[in-house]
């Protein structure tokens, strides 16, 4: 049962990370065959202000 765990900046609205999530579990099944139905995908969403590039936070 593969695990896909994504992290993202908060912001994104539920039809793109029903997208994500779509996409995710596709390109598993493809690349190593997996039975869909044993796909997992989980997104953790970040507030910005806890989300730093290069020590700079994002919020």
């Amino acid at each position: 049962m593969p695990l896909c765990e994504i992290t993202l900046i908060e912001g994104r609205n539920a039809e793109q990370k029903r997208a994500l999530m779509k996409e995710v579990t596709e390109a598993i099944h493809r690349s190593i065959n997996a039975p869909k139905e044993a796909i997992r995908v989980v997104l953790r969403e970040v507030p910005a202000a806890h989300w730093a590039v290069g020590g700079v936070p994002k919020g």
